[in-house]
């Protein structure tokens, strides 16, 4: 009998485990590239399910061709300067991230690998770039 409660109650702990994980994050959500000439475009969404305010946050875009990359930048998406605001708990933003090359960017084939570097929250605090953040793919 004991064994059969040990076997169920592993089950139930895993699945509370992720449902506390998957609750809790910063998600950004990046469109598909638009490219025009040497200039590309990728809209960054925002939906903050943290319980504390995003003060600031960081991220790199690469924009790969394949497996090569051929454009990146890294630039302050919410807040880090005072034009800026920060994200509160609950709320969502946009950001257009651009993205310049000496030479036209091919328009076939493109995507897009976003990392956030740095998140600060409310209080001057870090959060786990790969623990708080989720980073999906939209349409």
């Amino acid at each position: 009998m004991k064994l059969k409660l040990k076997v169920i109650s592993v089950p139930f702990l895993v699945a509370m485990l992720w449902s506390v994980q998957t609750q809790a994050q910063l998600v950004v959500t990046t469109s598909p590239v638009k490219t025009e000439g040497n200039k590309a475009v990728v809209k960054l969404s925002f939906k903050n399910d943290l319980t504390n305010t995003v003060e600031s946050a960081r991220a790199s875009v690469f924009l790969l061709n394949g497996e090569s990359v051929v454009g990146q930048g890294t630039r302050w998406v919410i807040g880090g300067t005072e034009d800026k605001p920060s994200l509160a708990p609950g709320a969502t933003n946009s950001f257009f991230f651009v993205i310049t090359s000496a030479k036209a960017f091919p328009n076939a084939h493109l995507s897009v690998k976003v990392t956030m570097n740095r998140v600060v929250l409310e209080g001057g605090r870090l959060a786990g770039a790969t623990k708080d953040v989720q980073i999906k793919t939209g349409n």
